[in-house]
This record gives C-alpha cells, structure tokens and sequence, in this order.
C-alpha cells in the first residue's frame, strides 16, 4: 500500500538514496532540504522537493504524511570541533522542532539517521547498541542528544522511532552519490587521486596495532543502507525506540581501500604517510545483530570492490562536482 513520508535533508547523500528506494517501492515522498550542505540535482525523480529548514517543518508537516524519515543534520566531525554550537542548535534544536511539528501533526512513525561516532572510542569490537556512548566530537555528542530526545519522545508521547547508527557508508546508487564540499570520506578522496584531483591520498597513522599498521573501518553500501530505511518504516513500534547499528560486521584498513581503489580503476594512487588524527581508533566495526534480528536486513553488498566500483562509476560521469 502506498504511503507517504517526509524526508527531510533528503537533497544529502544517504537522504536521496532513501528517498529514491521509497519512490521505487511505490510511495509518495516529499523532500525537505534548505540545500546548505545537499544538493538539488540530488532530489530523485518524483519527489516533491521543498526548499526549507528543518526547524519549519510544522509549516507542511499534517495528517496526510505516514512517517517522517530524518537526515537533516551537519556531519563534519572537524568542523564540529571549532564551531559547536552550529551542531547543537541544527542537529539537536532542529530535531526538537521536528518532534513537536510531528506531535501536533499527530505523526507518530520517526527513522532517524544516527552515527557510530555516538560510540566513541570503542571498547568492544564489534560494537553492539548496548556498549557504552561516549562520543569525542561535538557532532557525535549531538546525534547522541538526540537518540536520547526520541526515547523520551517515545515513552512520553507514544511515538514509534527507529534510531540507525551508521558505519562507514560508501558507493552510489544511480544519480544519488557523495557531493560532500569539502570532501573527507576516505573511498570518494583516493577516487579524486584517480581522476588526477588530487596528486596523493594521505595515510594518517601506519602504525596502529593491526595488520598493516593502518585504520580498520566498517564500509556499507549507500544501497543497503537505505534498504534498512524502509525495513525500518515497517518494524517501528509506537512507545518503543528501537536502536540498530549498521554495518558488513567485518572491516577493510585504509591500504586496503586504497589497493582496491588501484584495482578497480587501473589508476596509480601514490600515498604520503602523515601524523595520527587525534580521536581515530584503530579498529571501528559493526555488530549488525539487531538490525538483522528486529528489521530482517541483511546486507547485499559487502564485497569491497562492488563498492568502490560503483562510486568510481558515479565519480566518472561527473556527478559528483554537480550542485
């Protein structure tokens, strides 16, 4: 049955793969997006699109929308870092104007695009929802606020929320791939290499304690990541908030990707070793027991190259420098 759902910062990466599966699957779906950080050629085909502020979403938001789907938010850890209170007054102000626009809509179906970075320096690998949350950037923190807000949201209001941590998310889904300006997502940068964007990648850090003395990191397909979305839809309960890290369960190091970037293209991708970041764990990998057992989602794509192929393919017809 055809139904209708808000997607708010659905002109983003993961927001327009969302909201193009929806579209496939038969459903109404209407795209809120202020275009700060997403991009309109980004909108898919057959969405309604609103330029507007999540804040304003009490402004279209009514009885006729089944769910709200909810990507809106800043995501660069770094920025968040030197200027804090942007992230605290869209990701966490904004979210809070989304749930009373919702309440007074009388919408009571919420998925929410959450993050690993909620977690923190790991104590476990892989990383259940019942480890400890101790983000180390304001931005982590803030998507961490907000899962908090949801579960009071649900216990006090009734509402029927799943909250989606997200790994690494890489590859693209036919015109909807990563736009990011400035760019800081390891795949999408060693592409820029290929393409002779940039003269090198660097390799911060090779002397962690894992194989090849670089970072460990947990990618999934942009793709399978939106089919969790709609499973979510389906699985949220009213009065529960439901918590699901997603994840391959099993991790690639920052050489790896970089060797099957260098296989899939035929490109050379010369690398230049720099200082540690500060806050980057060795090993960030995914247990995604709970997303399989309480949605039914089992990851399609978790071969490494498929991923990388696919971006390339997004990466070489332009895409990505189109706003």
């Amino acid at each position: 049955m055809s139904k209708k759902y808000l997607v708010t910062g659905g002109a983003g990466y993961v927001g327009s793969v969302v909201a193009a599966h929806l579209l496939e699957a038969g459903h109404e779906v209407v795209v809120l997006d202020d275009l700060s950080t997403g991009h309109r050629v980004g909108v898919p085909e057959g969405a309604e699109f609103i330029e507007g502020r999540v804040q304003d979403a009490a402004k279209w938001l009514d009885r006729s929308f089944d769910a709200v789907l909810h990507f809106a938010a800043f995501s660069q850890v770094g920025e968040s870092v030197v200027d804090p209170e942007k992230y605290w007054r869209n990701n966490v102000g904004g979210t809070m104007d989304l749930l009373a626009a919702m309440r007074v809509a009388g919408v009571r179906t919420l998925v929410f695009s959450s993050t690993a970075a909620t977690y923190g320096e790991p104590v476990n690998t892989p990383i259940t929802e019942t480890d400890p949350t101790a983000p180390t950037s304001p931005y982590g923190a803030s998507k961490l606020a907000v899962d908090h807000m949801i579960s009071g949201e649900c216990a006090a209001h009734g509402l029927a929320a799943v909250s989606l941590r997200y790994f690494n998310v890489a590859g693209a889904y036919g015109d909807c791939g990563e736009r990011h300006d400035p760019e800081s997502h390891l795949i999408p940068l060693v592409l820029q290499v290929a393409q002779g964007r940039r003269e090198s990648i660097s390799v911060f850090g090779d002397d962690y304690p894992t194989p090849d003395g670089t970072c460990i990191r947990d990618y999934i397909h942009v793709a399978d990541l939106a089919d969790a979305h709609l499973l979510a839809l389906d699985a949220a309960v009213a009065g529960e908030h439901l918590i699901c890290n997603l994840g391959n369960g099993n991790g690639f190091s920052v050489r790896e990707v970089i060797e099957t970037v260098r296989k899939v293209t035929g490109h050379p991708i010369p690398e230049v070793v720099a200082p540690r970041r500060g806050g980057d764990p060795a090993v960030l990998v995914a247990s995604a027991r709970t997303a399989i057992d309480r949605l039914g989602w089992q990851p399609k794509r978790a071969d490494l190259a498929e991923i990388v192929a696919d971006a390339w393919a997004f990466a070489q017809a332009g895409r990505a420098a189109t706003r």
